[in-house]
């Protein structure tokens, strides 16, 4: 049966092609919603040019017919601007502020009232992405749901790059024997994935165990290239630490991903990695660190200053990392070492996009706040011989449209794991500190 969805504004700000995602449903979107999109469209940020986009697909729509009569799309649907429906008296009755987003569930709660009194009764859903918004709908008796078509696994599902196999002691002593593993005489229910760890134990109950990487085409298992001496003065800690330091050093993987809790050595061991490749294997001519600007919105013109000085609180995690790296004494001292060398650059994301970045090593922290257009954006510029790392906790998300499953780190996670040219790892232990690991398990 053909349902009716109601978009909330933030569906639309979130996802500009969203009312394709919805079939052969009717798609209505309020006309608040035009207002509030409107309000939005100057904004120099990720929502304006959403918002943007949103006009420019709606005037393309109206080609084939009034859109307050309805159009059909090409996923078979049909979208309505809905202009009726939008009496308030019974909202007002719950909630009481004629607010935009009690207007949008009035459109709703009106086209559920309708729908009753009809012979053939079709669902009516609202679909926002606002928590309260779909509180306030189950109130009201509204059928209300969050926007899922673009979701990918949550922070408990997601592929987190290396796995745990049982086996008989015989195939550990055939690893060591032979230095690899063919994978299909494994005979595994489940797929491995390229650059995909596996951590070999004796089913028997003995202390073996072995340590392995798939290869690039997921055929073998094989040793670890790389020893477990230390980069730049930081060792290993724990194993998927060590995992994450043979992606960083593999020059044949391009694409890093690196989930996890703050505190589990993220931004250190890749900046770590990105130091020796750079100054010391000079296998890149630039280190490039940068992190998205957003502290509770993506505006920094209020900060005085110039762009540098702008920035440095938003880049101030870098430049923590950055000292410890360099055992600097003095406040000022690694302003004064990054200037000499040259090759070591931190920049905002703001002022990398439409760069195109050959033969760097690029490290992109906190990239859980960027969304699925923004890391497309970023990825599909990098350039020949260029390596790049995305890295930061999907649990952790201050961007204001985005969540743990719809971020653009998980995404990229997602869409990259049976790629050759990328490798994932999800560090779980915090190694900053004991009380750091407790806040970071408890608050």
């Amino acid at each position: 049966m053909k349902k009716i969805f109601v978009l909330d504004t933030n569906v639309l700000l979130h996802d500009p092609n969203a009312i394709f995602a919805f079939e052969e449903h009717e798609v209505i979107i309020p006309a608040v919603v035009l207002e509030e999109i409107d309000s939005k469209k100057r904004n120099a940020d990720e929502i304006g040019r959403n918002a943007r986009g949103v006009s420019r697909l709606f005037d393309g729509l109206r080609e084939q017919g009034h859109l307050h009569d309805g159009v059909k799309l090409h996923s078979g649907g049909k979208l309505k601007v809905e202009l009726n429906h939008r009496s308030f008296v019974r909202v007002q009755e719950m909630f009481g502020e004629i607010s935009n987003d009690n207007r949008i569930l009035a459109v709703a709660l009106n086209y559920l009232l309708e729908q009753k009194d009809l012979p053939e009764q079709r669902p009516v859903v609202l679909v926002s992405k606002d928590v309260l918004v779909r509180i306030k709908a189950d109130v009201l008796g509204i059928t209300a749901q969050d926007y899922l078509s673009d979701r990918t696994a949550g922070p408990e599902e997601l592929y987190s790059g290396y796995s745990t196999m049982m086996v008989h002691p015989s195939v550990i002593d055939q690893f060591y024997t032979y230095r690899y593993l063919a994978v299909k005489p494994l005979n595994l229910s489940y797929s491995l994935y390229p650059h995909e760890f596996v951590i070999l134990k004796d089913e028997m109950g003995s202390g073996k165990s072995a340590l392995l990487k798939v290869n690039g085409d997921g055929t073998r298992l094989e040793p670890l290239f790389l020893s477990n001496d230390p980069v730049w003065g930081i060792a290993a800690r724990n194993a998927q630490q060590r995992m994450a330091l043979e992606l960083l050093l593999n020059d044949d993987i391009p694409l890093v991903t690196i989930t996890g809790k703050a505190g589990t050595g993220k931004t250190l061991l890749a900046l770590a990695a990105g130091l020796l490749k750079v100054e010391d294997e000079h296998r890149y001519k630039k280190l490039l660190i940068a992190r998205p600007v957003v502290p509770m919105g993506k505006d920094i013109g209020y900060l005085p200053g110039e762009k540098d000085e702008k920035l440095r609180p938003w880049m101030q995690p870098i430049y923590d990392n950055l000292e410890y790296l360099f055992d600097t004494k003095k406040a000022g001292d690694i302003d004064k070492i990054l200037m000499g060398l040259g090759s070591i650059q931190v920049e905002a994301l703001t002022y990398i996009r439409g760069r195109s970045i050959p033969g760097q090593f690029i490290i992109v922290d906190e990239a859980q706040n960027l969304s699925r257009h923004e890391v497309k954006t970023i990825v599909s510029r990098v350039g020949e011989a260029s390596k790049i790392i995305l890295m930061g906790d999907p649990g952790q998300i201050d961007h204001p449209y985005l969540d743990a499953s719809s971020n653009g780190l998980t995404y990229v996670v997602d869409r990259f794991k049976q790629q050759g040219i990328s490798g994932q790892i999800t560090l779980e232990k915090g190694e900053r500190s004991k009380l750091a690991q407790v806040a970071a398990d408890l608050l």
